[in-house]
């Protein structure tokens, strides 16, 4: 088919099911896909009591999803080309349901990693089925409110996964968190299949072949790179041999990949898509938006559960407000985007992210639940001026036959950073403290006044509980050294929201480089 062709059946196709149907039915199964990156964080520490596994072991059950699903992201649209877009898609979620089930009966913790090892392989194929479905069943003009509705799955689950893990841990059994998916998988596959058509140019499209040495190298590297993230923090970075062997081959395999593709005849990924300059920039956008959302994501439980006494289903709340938030301002900011550029909306958003974590590094160890809830609606509020503006920009001028790898690498860009910011926001949360808990024990001694006095009013608190006056003093001093370890944790979570604020302010000027440039058929500006 030649492009004029093409270009003339896009403009005569129509899906005959209502185009919005699709976009929640697609959105459907992404959403339990997305919900799954961040479900299971809160869970755990009960998974590996129950598969009488250590925290560390257990923690191989996230790495494994990851490491997979990193994978797949990435040639998702060379399977896409084998096997239908639309049978791919289907087959993805089928798979990614009946892998859930396994995991929610796992009797072992090897059964387990197996099984989201496998979980991690079909669901990294949805979110780029998704984005290229919703490119293709959309024109130009509509496209921004369609995006809208996607990123109820990859910005509003993220949000909600620790809140809904954690309420069902506490009060079900951990397992639950994989059997959720089964009804919600049946019903994806059902509306899928009902509703979603490949168009005729997808099924023209011919099958480019596979490419073994590249397919080979994407494996390696973005494998490598999730173990390298994942499990750097625990096993100390660069003073484990094995997370040394991790970075190596990470680069190796990426560097290798990329030089691969950009000389290979027939690629298993395109890298031309980085020519079209919305695109390339689109790609940063989104890689800095996936990076500061998880960072985010993670660090607010992390710091309430281990350090202000929240449990799995508060710590959850404090998140939730910001996920109802966004649900709101997102059509909003859909509306808004046809009177103003939407270069202009990413630099307003991640100013206002910026702002936001400024606010939220004013942080103290009495702070209330109302507080928390109140930072993070702040920072959330930003994300609704980010994925679906960047999300247009990207697309409005790639060509139309480079959809499916770009949605691949998209979607890649913005998975893998997100695991770059958790490693990172960890990462500092961990070496900030042990440098404030430095500086603050140098007053805990008996020369220094104020030590003894919060000393003493421990001590009489004890001893008129009953405590003898030596036991009183023993435990007095371990809960001053509790307070310093306590405020040098929370001075860490600080600094950290700092850095992402710097972060956010570095990167709002680069929303300059998107361009306004026409694409084919399109519409004249960046909106």
């Amino acid at each position: 088919m030649s492009v004029a062709d093409a270009n003339e059946a896009h403009e005569a196709w129509k899906p005959k099911a209502n185009p919005w149907l699709i976009a929640v039915a697609v959105t459907i199964a992404t959403f339990m896909e997305v919900l799954d990156t961040t479900i299971v964080n809160v869970a755990l520490p009960h998974i590996a009591g129950s598969l009488s596994s250590s925290a560390d072991e257990a923690t191989w059950a996230l790495t494994s999803y990851l490491v997979a699903n990193g994978i797949v992201l990435t040639i998702s649209g060379w399977l896409g080309d084998l096997l239908g877009r639309k049978r791919y898609f289907v087959i993805c979620i089928a798979m990614f349901t009946v892998c859930s089930f396994l995991c929610g009966a796992a009797t072992s913790l090897s059964q387990l990693i197996l099984f989201r090892l496998l979980q991690g392989f079909f669901g990294g194929g949805m979110q780029p089925n998704q984005q290229s479905i919703i490119l293709d069943t959309f024109p130009m003009a509509k496209r921004g409110a369609a995006f809208g509705v996607a990123a109820m799955a990859t910005i509003v689950a993220p949000v909600l996964g620790p809140t809904l893990g954690g309420y069902i841990t506490d009060t079900f059994d951990w397992r639950w968190i994989f059997f959720l998916n089964v009804p919600i998988g049946i019903v994806a596959v059902l509306l899928v299949s009902a509703l979603v058509e490949d168009p005729p140019w997808i099924k023209a499209r011919k099958n480019r072949g596979l490419d073994f040495i590249g397919l080979g190298l994407i494996t390696l590297g973005l494998g490598c790179l999730e173990v390298f993230l994942d499990r750097g923090v625990d096993d100390d970075w660069f003073e484990s041999s094995f997370i040394q062997l991790m970075a190596v081959l990470a680069v190796v395999g990426i560097v290798g990949s990329i030089i691969w593709l950009s000389v290979a005849k027939k690629p298993i990924v395109h890298l031309d898509v980085f020519k079209d300059r919305n695109y390339a920039v689109g790609c940063i956008m989104i890689a800095a938006t996936g990076g500061l959302l998880y960072a985010s994501v993670v660090m607010i439980p992390q710091m309430v559960q281990q350090h202000l006494g929240y449990n799995a289903t508060w710590s959850g709340l404090i998140l939730s407000p910001g996920g109802i938030f966004m649900i709101v301002l997102i059509p909003i900011v859909g509306r808004v985007m046809k009177k103003v550029a939407a270069r202009y909306l990413v630099g307003i958003g991640f100013l206002i992210m910026g702002f936001a974590f400024l606010y939220s590094s004013r942080l103290a160890q009495t702070i209330d639940f109302e507080t928390l809830v109140g930072m993070r609606l702040f920072q959330t509020s930003a994300l609704a001026f980010l994925f679906v503006p960047i999300s247009t920009v990207a697309y409005m001028t790639l060509p139309r036959e480079r959809n499916g790898d770009g949605v691949a690498l998209f979607s890649m860009f913005r998975n893998v950073f997100g695991s770059v910011g958790i490693s990172l926001s960890t990462a500092s949360v961990t070496e900030s403290a042990q440098a404030h808990q430095n500086f603050l024990s140098q007053y805990a001694s008996p020369f220094h006044q104020p030590f003894n006095a919060l000393v003493s009013t421990y001590q009489n608190a004890l001893v008129v509980a009953g405590q003898t006056a030596q036991a009183a003093h023993d435990m007095a001093l371990g809960r001053v050294m509790q307070v310093i370890r306590t405020q040098a944790a929370i001075l860490s979570y600080s600094d950290t929201f700092f850095y992402c604020a710097l972060a956010a302010f570095a990167i709002a000027p680069l929303t300059l480089l998107m361009t306004s440039k026409k694409s084919v058929g399109g519409p004249g500006a960046a909106h």
